[in-house]
């Protein structure tokens, strides 16, 4: 990866581990990213995973890739292959270093069965609904009450090993450690460590059908891996005394030491993967990777670069406190690798036909105009200049506002690297539109070059009628109209889409130069904004992002 692309100011993560190898604590930095295979990447995980990866290149370790595939519910192949594709696409590789946490279920078991002959964890009986009853639970004041805590080590361990064998239903049984009941955070009052469920896993078929519990699993897959420090977001803090609990009293072969961060929140979006889940399977969006969408292959489709995700993610940093990033910051990243990177094109999306009266049927001439105007090594290319012209309605006003420095009625603009153009008659059609504008053109201009002695205010871009081609734009935009959807209950999501979040816009008139484009190639479309050319339907131009930002909650 390149040095750009890296974290580039210190944090906190980094004092702490600098802290660790100078006390001798460790000797190396070995980091992991930890996705779990049930939904695409979204740009929330990319943070966590420029933190992993960056850390360990930083202080020139290793980060593992390993899926966390402990629960089998939603799992599914699909979901690893999206996840090594984004990772590759972001810039960053795991070697030979990849892993499922379903590799380690065999380690897993013999740890539990360790913890119950040690007397520190023991089979309960309890429903689900009675571990959230508060005569059970407890509360702040009252601590949890487990009628189970007592029962002989070799009676939790005869009902274990039948759990293991499918001797029971589900919810049967559970097996829980034994810590402390009366504990003030809740997550040490005897947490499950293991739990029944009849599903077919996505890489052990129907071999297990108890599953460790994510607290209990991945200290023990760190430990097994030789990681020096899980990172990992806020929200388990929390768990924390739990992950340190389970190192301290299972015999893995390594001490791991666990660091929190803030996770990423976006305004306009939504990171749940339950959520976005919901609108892929209700036909709400095109996909995991519909454009609006904030999953990474989302982004890559609607034309987002790494560098640009990349750029976000240092600019924002590591801190210690949640809070909401504005989506224009984002945006900014992407907007302004384009506009250094992507070559210049004309595309006119509500056209208007012109004739200019004045120039010869049947003639054609070609004006050079740069690929680039910064870059000239890009190249130049030649546009076609005819009698019949298209411009986008939005430059011609009939009844102009004040200050309209477009084409109007008994006015002169100029055509953008062109002649300088006055209106003449306006044919409408019955319903009052404009069918066409006949024009003349000042033919001592044809350099478009304001040296040529005129002051023209106005300048409009143009393409020939005889030799545009046709193409479909669609203009994206946030997915939510609130900006912060932390605030909105997760049901009343739907309730707050954005209807204009993306605009079908067909028969759009672009340059030739346009027809030869790559998927996923991305251009500047002069006087408008950023478009990619779609990855999944044919003629398609995908708008990245506007030239500036206009968006109107």
């Amino acid at each position: 990866m390149e040095e750009t692309k890296e974290l580039k100011a210190s944090n906190f993560i980094w004092d702490a581990i600098e802290d660790d190898l100078a006390s001798g604590t460790y000797t190396s930095v070995h980091t992991r990213f930890p996705p779990e295979p049930n939904g695409y990447l979204h740009i929330g995980h990319c943070k966590a995973l420029v933190i992993d990866f960056g850390t360990a290149q930083k202080f020139g370790g290793m980060c593992n890739l390993r899926m966390d595939d402990t629960n089998p519910a939603k799992e599914d192949t699909e979901y690893v292959d999206a996840i090594k594709e984004d990772i590759h696409w972001l810039g960053f590789d795991w070697d030979d270093r990849f892993f499922y946490g379903s590799d380690y279920f065999e380690q897993d078991y013999e740890y539990a069965v360790g913890l119950i002959k040690k007397g520190l964890a023991y089979v309960c009986e309890l429903t689900a609904e009675q571990f959230r009853d508060p005569a059970y639970c407890g509360d702040v004041n009252h601590p949890a009450v487990s009628p189970w805590r007592d029962r002989p080590i070799e009676e939790s361990l005869d009902l274990f090993a039948r759990m293991k064998n499918g001797e029971f239903p589900e919810g049967k049984y559970t097996l829980r450690a034994k810590i402390d009941l009366a504990s003030g955070n809740f997550c040490m009052r005897d947490p499950v460590l293991y739990r029944i469920r009849y599903i077919e896993h996505h890489r052990q078929g129907t071999k297990w059908c108890i599953y460790p519990m994510y607290d209990f699993a991945h200290p023990i897959q760190d430990a097994i891996e030789g990681i020096t420090h899980s990172l990992c977001s806020l929200e388990y803090e929390i768990h924390r005394p739990l992950y340190d609990w389970v190192i301290a009293n299972c015999d893995v072969p390594s001490k791991p030491r666990q660091i929190e961060f803030a996770r990423l929140n976006i305004t306009n979006t939504v990171m749940s993967k339950r959520f976005l889940r919901h609108l892929v399977e209700s036909g709400l969006v095109d996909g995991w990777d519909d454009p609006r969408m904030p999953t990474l292959c989302g982004l890559r489709r609607r034309g987002y670069t790494p560098g640009s995700i990349l750029d976000f993610c240092s600019r924002i940093g590591v801190s210690k406190a949640n809070s909401l990033v504005e989506i224009g910051l984002l945006e900014a990243c992407v907007r302004d690798e384009l506009n250094e990177k992507a070559p210049r094109r004309i595309a006119v999306q509500h056209p208007i036909k012109v004739v200019v009266d004045n120039y010869p049927d049947g003639q054609v001439d070609y004006f050079e105009v740069p690929n680039h105007p910064q870059h000239p090594e890009l190249g130049m290319r030649r546009v076609p200049f005819t009698k019949y012209l298209y411009i986008d309605s939005s430059d011609f006003a009939l009844v102009p506002p004040p200050k309209f420095h477009r084409l109007k009625p008994d006015s002169e603009v100029r055509l953008m690297g062109s002649y300088i153009m006055k209106c003449g008659e306006v044919v409408l059609n019955d319903d009052g539109s404009v069918k066409e504008i006949h024009t003349t053109v000042d033919l001592e201009t044809g350099c478009g070059n304001p040296t040529d002695g005129r002051k023209i205010k106005g300048t409009i871009h143009w393409l020939s009628a005889d030799y545009a081609e046709e193409a479909t734009v669609v203009l994206y935009d946030r997915l939510f109209t609130v900006e912060n959807m932390n605030e909105i209950d997760s049901a009343d999501y739907d309730k707050y889409l954005n209807p204009d979040s993306a605009i079908r816009v067909e028969h759009v008139k672009v340059e030739p130069a346009l027809g030869d484009a790559a998927p996923g190639e991305q251009f500047q479309f002069v006087r408008d904004g950023y478009y990619c050319k779609d990855t999944k339907n044919a003629n398609t131009f995908n708008r990245v992002v506007t030239l500036k930002d206009s968006f109107k909650a």
